[in-house]
């Protein structure tokens, strides 16, 4: 990989040959004194001993080489031409007399919202501005020193793309012959470097237009990568000696010229204020910390601290136009380190930059309403609600029925993933269903967004208006769409009890051709269930009668929740028979029927088989839920500990990436459930909680209720409920030890 570089004021770029490096160590963290500050006391070697900082819809992954200060830079939604999740390009600030290494201490001030490298002579602070995209670099020295900025780009030329690296993109596994990454436009100019990546017309969404029939309808389906330009400007001084230097990198991401892409950077230019700016984004992160926080000691404490790193990446993207990526988010680093065979750009992630696996992306944003957070929300929402035009067209063109059709493997574009949905697929076989084995048939994760957008009312007050024809397509499409394939078997469109039969199903990508998923049954029934409280139209309370009962079995003289009635394969490790515990809450503690669910955790043969704390799996929520003290603080442990990498909440790939989003969001859950769960109106605490754990913390509810409480020796020590009515509905709930 050739790395392109430009220095702020110089007019001669070169050519700098990147390193690849193999091998790296882990330094001593440590917890600064002061609360909120994280601090490392050694230097780093490379980008996989990076620490995050951002704002708004920027990060940075920030670390050192040999005294330099090197970071990358990632705006959400910088998609490419092939819907790769492109990087804005490398960064490096050199000063002269350089940092000393041995002596550098970098801090992220997570109150604040930034990071500082300070060698005690001159320090170096990085942050983005919450409220627009910008990021500042300020140096202050005790002692004039010269700076000098360098962009480093490897998107100099067009660039092939072989079968392998093209899970980066929409193509996957699919790439076709001579597909390339397109090179960048780069400008230097006296104190300033201006860099984007434009893309063209016709981009991987015209290709997944004509592959699934649908290219007499494209003006009218939601085209967010066409004729697409992303980048920014860096701007500097003129590197004259001096004890305080300030830099800046604006970024755009605009559909249209390039002179609209100029336009815009320079009006957000003409708004910058720095002063002003700092002041407000460090207000913004002030207010976020007190919004929610889990503090604990002994064996807890990493957990906590881990909780609250990965909450405080989670952050970065809060006001984003996109959601969080689960594979890695806006914090991937050069992908030898996540996967010694992947040595490819920085802009590579497995699972693509702009396919959104709902399955995955749902465990980064359901945290989000018990840390109060419910405003870093809408991103998600607002994706399914640009898609929602698209999923109806598929409806109504493949089947002639409504609702909207929401696929597994989605793009940011309305349309399931082209490399799933299949290139060889028999003629005869139906247009809206993916050809592939695990992703057929499943097309309910939608519903968990549906309820967090109901919950969310609840819990934050949010106004949900414009989300409300989502929720109501996305249940109409079950209704007539299983009544739709019912008539095509037979004559009757429901079964002798009224009821609806869900087949094909799915329950998740793992129990396949599945009659009646239980998964797919405890959704339908907890949205309609919630959606009531806010539209109680006879059409879905008629709609909640035809849903079908839970399916339960006996295993070995237990009861317990059954995959489905039937199904004819096993094709994954998921276990969506404990979905109807979580996401679902139909079982749990305080709820009806409570010991069937613990059978299926404790007992049901796959549920045993598949059990892990890796990735995407939620064994450690379900126990929690369940009140299975044990198990969740076993698994729960083991999701919230210190990844392989330098900062301890860049986990891993488990299934995806690293970052690994899917095990940070699932830990928060697990941690969260353990102290606070809902049910039949109540607010049960502590209801996994070891009872010789200290823990002071603040969490969310619903009715727009907050609880702060301190567990000390044993003993509840404080408790505040907001409003103080609801501390009538709070039940102390400490469980015995198993």
């Amino acid at each position: 990989m050739k790395i392109l570089t430009y220095y702020i004021g110089v007019f001669s770029p070169f050519v700098k040959r990147g390193s690849s490096f193999f091998l790296f160590f882990l330094s001593v963290l440590s917890l600064a004194a002061q609360p909120g500050d994280y601090v490392w006391t050694s230097a780093g070697t490379n980008s996989s001993e990076s620490m995050p900082c951002g704002g708004g819809d920027v990060g940075m992954n920030i670390w050192t080489e040999e005294g330099d200060v090197v970071f990358y830079l990632c705006r959400s939604g910088s998609f490419d031409e092939n819907n790769t999740l492109l990087k804005a390009g490398r960064f490096r600030i050199r000063l002269a007399p350089a940092l000393q290494a041995g002596r550098i201490r970098q801090t992220l001030h997570l109150n604040d919202g930034y990071v500082s490298l300070s060698d005690g002579q001159s320090t170096v602070v990085i942050w983005a501005d919450v409220f627009r995209p910008v990021v500042h670099v300020e140096v202050n020295c005790g002692r004039p020193v010269t700076v000098k900025a360098e962009y480093e780009s490897w998107r100099t030329a067009d660039r092939l793309i072989d079968k392998r690296e093209g899970q980066q993109c929409s193509y996957k596994w699919t790439v076709p012959a001579g597909l390339v990454t397109g090179k960048d436009s780069i400008r230097s100019q006296g104190n300033t470097v201006t860099f984007w990546h434009r893309n063209p017309a016709k981009t991987v969404f015209d290709v997944t237009v004509a592959q699934q029939g649908l290219s007499a309808d494209a003006a009218q389906l939601y085209n967010p990568i066409g004729n697409l330009v992303t980048g920014g400007r860096m701007t500097g001084s003129d590197g004259t000696a001096r004890r305080y230097h300030h830099i800046r990198i604006t970024l755009a991401n605009v559909q249209g010229s390039t002179a609209d892409f100029e336009q815009t950077l320079q009006a957000t230019e003409q708004q910058i204020n720095v002063s002003r700016d700092r002041r407000a984004s460090r207000r913004w992160w002030q207010d976020f910390w007190q919004r929610s926080y889990i503090e604990a000691g002994g064996e807890a404490a990493g957990m906590a601290r881990n909780y609250t790193l990965f909450r405080y990446m989670l952050g970065c993207n809060a006001k984003g136009l996109w959601p969080t990526k689960f594979n890695g988010g806006l914090f991937t680093f050069d992908p030898q380190y996540a996967d010694s065979t992947s040595a490819y750009t920085p802009d590579f992630r497995k699972w693509g930059g702009g396919t959104h696996t709902a399955q995955n992306q749902r465990l980064v944003y359901w945290p989000m309403l018990a840390s109060g957070d419910a405003d870093m929300m809408p991103a998600q929402f607002d994706y399914y609600r640009r898609i929602l035009h698209t999923a109806e067209v598929r409806s109504r063109i493949y089947w002639g029925h409504g609702g909207g059709c929401f696929a597994e493997q989605i793009e940011n574009f309305g349309l399931p993933n082209p490399a799933e949905y299949g290139n060889k697929r028999p003629e005869y076989f139906d247009k809206g269903v993916e050809y592939n084995a695990w992703l057929e048939y499943e097309w309910d994760t939608v519903l968990e967004f549906c309820q967090m957008i109901l919950l969310a009312k609840s819990y934050a007050g949010m106004d949900i208006d414009k989300y409300l024809p989502l929720i109501r397509s996305s249940l109409t499409f079950f209704d007539e769409h299983y009544r739709y394939l019912a008539r095509q078997r037979g004559r009757k469109e429901l079964d002798g009890n009224g009821k609806l039969v869900i087949y094909p199903g799915a329950a998740c990508e793992t129990y396949k051709m599945a009659y009646n998923p239980s998964s797919t049954i405890a959704a339908l029934r907890a949205v309609l269930t919630t959606f009531l409280e806010t539209d109680t139209a006879k059409v879905y309370r008629d709609m909640l009668d035809r849903i079908p009962e839970i399916p339960l079995r006996c295993v070995a003289g237990r009861q317990m929740i059954a995959p489905a009635v039937t199904w004819e394969r096993v094709n994954n490790v998921e276990t969506p028979q404990l979905y109807p515990v979580f996401p679902w809450r139909i079982y749990g503690v305080g709820l009806p029927g409570i010991e069937t669910a613990r059978n299926t955790y404790l007992y049901d043969p796959d549920a045993v088989k598949f059990r892990s704390a890796a990735g995407w799996k939620q064994d450690n929520i379900w126990a929690a839920c369940l009140g299975l003290t044990d198990e969740a603080v076993r698994l729960t442990k083991e999701k919230l500990a210190d990844g392989p990498y330098r900062f301890p909440a860049f986990w891993p790939p488990g299934y995806d990436w690293a970052p690994d989003h899917n095990r940070g969001g699932s830990g928060m859950l697990g941690l969260q459930m353990m102290l606070l769960q809902e049910a039949g109106g109540k607010i049960h605490l502590f209801p996994a909680w070891p009872k010789d754990w200290d823990v002071r913390f603040k969490l969310h509810a619903g009715r727009q209720t907050t609880v702060e409480a301190t567990l000390k020796a044993g003993k509840v020590t404080e408790l505040k409920v907001t409003p103080e009515e609801r501390e009538k509905d709070v039940v102390i709930d400490l469980p015995r030890q198993e």
